[in-house]
């Protein structure tokens, strides 16, 4: 029979942990002179005391989790987060309804992005900062969980960082506890260099660290109805785009970078691929802009770069109604949605390592029925890549696919015209947040969609974030029989 003393006894610790961090938009509200403070301080008590009482009372659970006992935390610990973390939007002065809440904590702690809320220029600021800290602490979360749980998992061929990640920690920090506090620590300094760069580009203090958390975490929240376009500033699209695309890559390589092996973050052939996409990508729409849309070349390489950046990282950042850019431009950002980043990053999507990992496999198919008595080998950082990751990445491309094609139609049933249902179907499991169209479009949100949609919509998170079997394992009747 399934223990769930030491899921109970993780989770506890993760709301006691998450009551405390209320306690930071509270002194916002403080400070800022508003009443929402009296919200987080009960929030805020309530989370870290039903934490603390799960904690201590499973104290003499076995410390060690089996496999059904992972799967079952990765699940859990999102779903209570979301659903705590959503008490201070229950009970502000924002007046969301428990839909509207939930949604914005899911959005926020999966790094999804998409919001319900309107009017963010004159929103409370302990609301502002909260929703910024809950992306910032689902960033840090999926990378722990990239480097220690997934691999364990096997989930979407992540055990393929297994054999990588475990070689690659060992030479780092001896313990995987240790790495996880070197990953925190080094998260930490990244957001608060992102943070000096962009006070010192011309946001206020209060704004800066707002969008430094979001940007390092690839989240995508702002304090301002127009995001980053809000600010006109060409310096701070160029901050924010370096700290996207650095939330982007796989942070253990950073640690191997910081003792001494900085050449390993440049070899690895997912950082290849990504920098190659990406470029790739900005040069067709930059181009495209310049030639088709007659913008100066320097402008429509801003903007391009921005916001194909931002879209492609699942960040979801937005300078520019690129909505309005034409129907190639609208296809492209569609297309680069499902992109991602790189394992062990703050980004999803299906990330670069599994289209790496389709790309040699179909190449390696062509080769074989051009030389059918040859011998060829997929590879991957010149490593042989095993046919259960193969087949794992397979099966993931099918569910990623398939749980889209369910999406849009259940989006449609709620009478959601076709690109509004397909783009926040992919915007969804992606993580990306905003989607395209004139309602949930870079220049919308949210809000008008049936209560139903937005339910829809959260599921869609919740897979995207957790690589989609994390999920639907647990809907296995022989899971349960174990």
């Amino acid at each position: 029979m399934l223990d769930f003393r030491p899921v109970l006894h993780v989770i506890g610790l993760l709301l006691a942990t998450l009551g405390l961090a209320m306690l930071v938009p509270a002194a916002v509200d403080v400070f800022a002179g508003s009443q929402d403070w009296q919200v987080f301080a009960s929030a805020s008590l309530t989370t870290f005391f039903i934490g603390i009482g799960m904690f201590l009372s499973t104290r003499g659970a076995p410390q060690d989790l089996d496999l059904r006992q992972a799967f079952l935390l990765t699940a859990l610990s999102w779903v209570m987060i979301a659903l705590f973390g959503s008490l201070p939007f229950i009970y502000a002065e924002m007046d969301l309804s428990v839909t509207d809440a939930l949604f914005e904590s899911m959005s926020g702690i999966t790094t999804t992005g998409s919001t319900i809320i309107t009017g963010l220029d004159t929103a409370p600021p302990g609301i502002l900062m909260w929703r910024s800290l809950l992306q910032w602490m689902g960033g840090i979360g999926i990378i722990v969980m990239a480097v220690a749980v997934m691999p364990m998992l096997q989930v979407g061929g992540m055990q393929l960082f297994r054999m990588e990640s475990s070689d690659n920690s060992e030479k780092i920090l001896p313990r995987a506890a240790q790495i996880a506090g070197a990953l925190a620590l080094l998260y930490l300094c990244i957001t608060i260099v992102c943070a000096i760069s962009l006070w010192a580009a011309g946001m206020s203090i209060f704004e800066s660290v707002a969008h430094a958390m979001t940007s390092v975490a690839t989240g995508g929240y702002s304090t301002s109805d127009q995001s980053i376009g809000h600010f006109d500033s060409a310096s701070i699209d160029v901050i924010v785009t370096v700290f996207m695309v650095l939330g982007s890559l796989p942070f253990v390589l950073y640690l191997q970078a910081l003792r001494g092996r900085p050449l390993m973050l440049w070899r690895d052939t997912q950082v290849q691929w990504f920098f190659a996409l990406a470029t790739l990508a900005v040069f067709v729409m930059t181009l495209y802009r310049y030639v088709g849309g007659d913008v100066p070349i320097l402008e429509a390489l801003r903007f391009t770069s921005f916001n194909i950046v931002s879209i492609m990282t699942g960040t979801g950042y937005a300078s520019t109604d690129y909505g309005s850019w034409g129907g190639f431009a609208i296809g492209l950002f569609f297309l680069v949605m499902f992109v991602g980043g790189c394992a062990g990053s703050t980004s999803c999507g299906v990330k670069i390592f599994r289209i790496q990992v389709l790309f040699e496999t179909a190449r390696r198919q062509i080769q074989h029925l051009l030389q059918p008595h040859g011998i060829f080998t997929p590879k991957f950082n010149d490593k042989p890549i095993p046919p259960a990751v193969r087949d794992a990445v397979m099966n993931f491309f099918f569910l990623f696919f398939g749980c889209f094609v369910v999406l849009a139609l259940c989006l449609s049933a709620f009478g959601l015209d076709f690109i509004t249902a397909a783009s926040g179907a992919g915007a969804a499991l992606a993580n990306v947040g905003p989607g395209l169209g004139e309602i949930i479009g870079p220049t919308g949100n949210y809000a008008s969609l049936p209560d139903g949609a937005k339910w829809f919509l959260m599921i869609g998170m919740l897979l995207g974030r957790l690589e989609l079997i994390g999920i639907l394992v647990l809907l296995s009747p022989t899971f349960w029989r174990g």
